[in-house]
């Protein structure tokens, strides 16, 4: 994206205090072109919509970045005082930018994600000390926090920002991505797994939980132009635009999250959804449906007690007030129930405490919070990035506003992705939650001129109590289960043969692509001729190398002996496996292991996935195949060796998604590891007492 990618420590930067500048530009730019003038410089950024009073807040050049190793949420209190007393609306300046779902894990304690095939930053926060801002006349104004050693540089920016604003307007292009498709399970997944809450909430687990579909395309286009085209045509009431170190957001949001000034708080959260036809008389009708839904009344007074409960964690007791009723809101494609909860903070309360208590936003959660978010961890097949997390922005004059990261494109590594879902409760139906998803990614679709995949979801295959299926397997998830927490590092496991390291190359690039992914870093230099030494010191071993996310380096060796065959394979549902990165912690599979069986890792909708050391694989007749590598399983070293000798013409091979009970019909089944090579192995049924 052509910008630096050094982060810089904000504690010896931020000023201690500033004064204001608010300069006229007389420029005539709508906010998505005056974007478009600042698109290639570094850290470029847009809120458009009612943010501060309405209006748009654009920027680039920041002072710094915040590093990985900073608390995200105490910089939103690291702010210089001011020493003059700006007009109503200015923001001048500050923290912009967001932070993720993943945040809340170091928030609320909820166990670790699903996979995330294309992981962003979890936080990615910079300090601007001038910005340009339209206000809700349509003035553009250049404003700035500005202390002495910084006037030369702000006057130089703001001769460059008055000579691009006042130019004629970009074109935003029309590069156009997808179409658009559900990332695997699909459809069908997501059926289940709103079946499976339901399940959950009528056994007394929680009482309403968020689920989400996701719809992804291959796309390499400019995030920011996306932006530009498409809030030029939605208008959303919350948009915003940020480009980070590893991929960036374009979110359409319609939702406030949190809006603090002095000690005055709100929160505005969304519950109660239907299709808002384009006909007058339909979009009418609809709108009384919505009014008059009991399932929608309850979801919505359910989140807004969990709103209410969290601001009074923080506010003085009694200060906190909601509406009786709440307000109906047209978006694009959609009606929205909204209530504003408002609340005056204790004193001494600050902006890490207050999103401490509120994050992440109840609305797109559930009730309770921890368990629904719980629920979320078991049932959804991929981990959320900034999707259901918080956008926007602290100032030291315009306090603090941030919006509820939904309606928000994703992009990193030639991907786009749209996260959309909904509030399950007791009497949703699996067909109708799904159609509300789409519902809600049609309108944002349509405004980059891409499409969903021809083709309709199907009809409802989901596993219902009481129905008879031949293979049902028990889930991963039990109590005390939880999935692998990516903080310990990851792994490789090498065999060593007459001292040297068995396809070496191929293991340090793979473990450098988990890296590079998942934490940003690079293989240590010299990772190389240490695992070479280590191996020449064994004759026949296997060697495992651990990375943890800091880049520490453990190799251990151990004896190898070959494991007794044909191996059994048990089979457990884990919603989205365990992704494309091969995992220090092994706790999970340990738990799931009996001694004599190995887990067989098996995903929602049915489809295996892989063993908990191996790839599986089934032969039907002179053709051998193996479950395609779709960021939810690891694509093993032996699995490539394989596929690659099929290629050669020595066998024939293929990737193929492999139902449960296809793989209990295959002519045989077996298992490949770098380890034990390509072995045979059968199928335990589920819930079979035997496992001899």
């Amino acid at each position: 994206m052509g910008n630096p990618a050094t982060y810089l420590r904000p504690s010896a930067t931020v000023p201690a205090s500033v004064r204001t500048w608010r300069i006229p530009l007389g420029s005539k730019l709508s906010a998505e072109e005056a974007l478009l003038t600042i698109r290639e410089q570094p850290w470029p950024f847009a809120l458009v919509g009612r943010w501060a009073d309405g209006g748009a807040i654009l920027g680039s050049h920041p002072l710094m970045l915040a590093g990985p190793e900073e608390d995200p949420l105490e910089l939103l209190d690291r702010l210089p005082t001011l020493r003059d007393r700006p007009e109503r609306g200015f923001v001048g300046g500050g923290w912009f930018g967001w932070i993720g779902y993943g945040t809340a894990h170091g928030i609320e304690g909820p166990p670790p994600q699903p996979p995330r095939p294309a992981p962003l930053p979890e936080t990615h926060l910079a300090y601007y000390d001038h910005v340009l801002r339209c206000d809700p006349a349509g003035r553009w104004w250049f404003e700035a926090l500005v202390t002495p050693c910084r006037e030369r540089e702000l006057e130089r920016r703001l001769a460059e920002l008055r000579r691009r604003m006042t130019g004629e307007p970009s074109d935003p292009g029309s590069d156009v991505p997808g179409p658009f498709r559900p990332v695997a399970p699909g459809y069908r997944g997501h059926l289940v797994a709103v079946d499976r809450c339901r399940e959950k909430i009528r056994t007394g687990e929680l009482f309403q939980a968020n689920l989400r579909l996701r719809l992804a395309a291959s796309w390499s286009g400019d995030l920011l132009s996306l932006f530009s085209r498409v809030a030029g045509v939605l208008c959303p009431a919350y948009g915003a635009a940020f480009v980070s170190p590893r991929g960036g957001l374009a979110s359409m949001s319609p939702e406030l999250f949190l809006r603090r000034a002095g000690a005055e708080v709100e929160t505005a959260p969304i519950k109660g959804t239907v299709p808002r036809p384009a006909e007058p008389g339909r979009s009418d009708a609809a709108l009384a449906a919505l009014r008059a839904s009991a399932k929608d009344a309850a979801e919505h007074v359910m989140i807004v007690d969990v709103a209410r409960n969290d601001l009074g964690r923080v506010c003085e007791f009694g200060s906190v007030e909601a509406p009786s009723e709440p307000s109906a809101e047209a978006h694009p494609g959609v009606w929205h129930l909204v209530s504003k909860v408002r609340g005056r903070l204790r004193p001494g309360v600050g902006n890490a405490e207050l999103i401490r208590a509120t994050f992440p936003p109840c609305s797109v959660t559930g009730a309770p919070k921890i368990q629904a978010m719980r629920a979320i961890t078991e049932l959804e097949t991929l981990g959320r990035e900034v999707f259901t997390g918080a956008i926007g922005f602290a100032s030291p004059v315009t306090g603090l506003e941030l919006n509820v990261a939904i309606r928000t494109f994703e992009a990193r590594d030639d991907r786009l992705w749209l996260d959309v879902g909904g509030g399950i409760v007791a009497d949703s139906s699996p067909e109708h939650e799904l159609e509300e998803c789409l519902a809600k990614a049609r309108p944002l679709l349509a405004a980059t001129g891409a499409e969903i995949e021809s083709g309709t979801p199907g009809p409802a295959a989901v596993h219902r109590p009481g129905s008879k299926v031949r293979l049902t397997p028990p889930p991963a998830l039990r109590s005390g289960y939880d999935r692998p927490d990516l903080a310990l590092g990851v792994l490789e496991t090498i065999e060593v043969r007459e001292g040297k390291p068995r396809d070496l190359d191929l293991h340090l690039a793979r473990l450098e692509r988990s890296l590079q992914s998942l934490y940003g870093i690079s293989l240590p230099c010299g990772l190389r001729d240490r695992v070479t030494a280590t191996a020449a010191l064994n004759q026949s071993a296997a060697l495992r190398i651990v990375t943890t996310r800091h880049g520490r380096i453990e190799l251990t060796t151990r004896t190898h002996t070959p494991r007794k065959t044909p191996v059994g394979l048990l089979p457990f549902t884990l919603p989205g496996g365990l992704g494309s990165h091969k995992w220090a912690d092994r706790r999970l599979l340990d738990a799931l292991s009996d001694g004599s069986t190995t887990p067989l890792l098996v995903d929602s909708d049915g489809s295996a996935l892989e063993a908990a050391w191996g790839n599986v694989w089934i032969e039907e007749g002179d053709l051998l195949l193996t479950p395609p590598a779709d960021g939810r399983i690891l694509p093993g070293v032996t699995r490539g060796a394989v596929l690659e000798a099929g290629v050669r013409g020595r066998f024939r091979t293929g990737e193929q998604s492999i139902s449960l009970d296809r793989l209990a019909a295959a002519d045989r089944l077996l298992v490949s590891s770098s380890l034990a090579g390509l072995v045979p192995a059968y199928l335990i049924h589920p819930g079979r007492a035997d496992r001899a």
